[in-house]
């Protein structure tokens, strides 16, 4: 049976958004949709017909088949489904997450620095998830994904923007590049792999030589590293940059005209906490694209 595309819903316009998203990539993949609200109400056989449960549980079914009938008449060849999660969001999110494909989330706006804030309930989910977990904020639409027509207008008719993908060659990345490589397959985009590197303090006489040095070995650990998957993914148009300077800081400018951006993280085993890493951390928090954040052992 396969993994659906999962999607938390809370009846916000971040959550909404993210519903519309997921439901273009459950068609790319095709996948069925889950559509997931949570709440905190009880399970055991007498709580139900508590009168203080009534309302919250009206509210998600509510949140719920409106997304259904929404999502129902915009991608009819979708199929759907939906379920109330009785648990706290986090620990919800990601036990669905656990089953999914992937699991899509609102992000809400970050007033004023034109990024984003993920949110606790996000950045609890990342931090946790076995899975790819998607942020998109609640300015994306369909036209999002794709380049301006001829005359700079918003279109759905022209090609995907690029997909980025931030690659470290000194660590485990197969579920990074396979989701990324897949990502941009589906979308017959280019991907543009960016691995960053930085030189350590030099004498100012040393410093060309081994920026040339250390340059040069960048770019040769990207290329062999992206090898295999170019063999594997043949049709995919690759770019690959190895760039001086902070990760965070070139991952947020080579994806200001991207359709989607994915990094990794560090897969933990502690039950609490939103440790993310630093920079999947900076770049949920600054890009405006959606992020894909992939965990990796």
């Amino acid at each position: 049976m396969p993994r659906p595309v999962v999607v938390g819903l809370d009846g916000s316009r971040e959550s909404l958004a993210a519903a519309d998203w997921a439901a273009r990539e459950a068609l790319r993949r095709g996948l069925p949709l889950r559509l997931v609200h949570a709440w905190e109400g009880g399970t055991s056989a007498g709580e139900p017909g508590l009168p203080e449960l009534a309302a919250p549980r009206y509210w998600s079914q509510r949140i719920l088949r409106g997304g259904l009938d929404r999502l129902g008449e915009s991608y009819p060849q979708v199929q759907l489904s939906a379920d109330q999660v009785p648990n706290s969001a986090p620990e919800a999110l990601v036990a669905v997450a656990d089953e999914a494909e992937l699991l899509v989330l609102g992000s809400r706006a970050f007033s004023g620095f034109g990024g984003f804030m993920a949110g606790s309930v996000a950045l609890a989910t990342v931090a946790r998830a076995t899975r790819p977990v998607v942020l998109v904020r609640a300015h994306q639409r369909p036209e999002s994904e794709h380049l301006p027509d001829a005359e700079g207008r918003p279109s759905v008719g022209t090609p995907y923007r690029e997909v980025v993908v931030g690659v470290d060659p000194a660590h485990r990345c197969e579920e990074l590049l396979a989701f990324a490589f897949e990502s941009a397959m589906l979308r017959a985009a280019p991907l543009r792999a960016v691995y960053t590197w930085q030189l350590p303090f030099l004498p100012a006489a040393a410093e060309a030589k081994a920026r040339k040095a250390v340059g040069g070995a960048a770019e040769h650990a990207l290329r062999t590293v992206l090898e295999r998957w170019r063999e594997k993914f043949p049709t995919v148009e690759v770019h690959a940059l190895a760039l001086e300077g902070r990760p965070a800081v070139q991952l947020t400018q080579a994806a200001g005209d991207a359709g989607l951006l994915v990094v990794g993280r560090k897969a933990r085993s502690a039950r609490i906490g939103t440790h993310t890493g630093p920079v999947a951390h900076a770049v949920m928090h600054h890009v405006r694209c959606p992020v894909a954040v992939v965990p990796h052992t």
